[in-house]
């Protein structure tokens, strides 16, 4: 017997170095399968932050856009006021003329009249309107 232990022992020694090697190749292939699914992972997630860039992008852009567009109706709005004022300006010296020529003050409808015809209006525009405009003609 002695002579066929040192041959069992060998083979014994080949069988566990063959079971090391056998799950030494199951333990790299389960790390190259964790790898591969990893960098699936990896560039899924990519994909889903470059779509959120895009999308924040467009947000941005959007952003943008109805900033331009309220900065414009704010001045449309600025304008309808001027616009709104100065009629409501002419209806009253129109108002007061009528009046003075139902009062007989024909002097006092006269000079109205010359107010509302000259460039009184366009100079009560230009002082409560345009104020830049007023520095730069004095």
């Amino acid at each position: 017997m002695r002579k066929l232990l040192p041959f069992y022992s060998l083979g014994r020694k080949r069988r566990f170095s063959l079971q090391r090697k056998h799950k030494r190749n199951n333990a790299f292939k389960n790390m190259n399968n964790r790898f591969r699914l990893l960098k699936a992972e990896t560039e899924e997630i990519s994909r889903e932050q470059k779509s959120i860039k895009a999308g924040q992008s467009q947000v941005q852009e959007k952003f943008k856009a109805i900033g331009k567009e309220c900065e414009e109706l704010k001045r449309e709005v600025n304008v309808v006021m001027r616009q709104s004022a100065l009629t409501h300006l002419r209806l009253h010296l129109m108002f007061n003329i009528f009046k003075a020529r139902e009062d007989g003050d024909l002097a006092k409808a006269a000079h109205l009249t010359h107010l509302l015809r000259c460039e009184f209006v366009d100079n009560v525009e230009v002082l409560f309107f345009n104020p830049s405009e007023t520095k730069s003609k004095n």
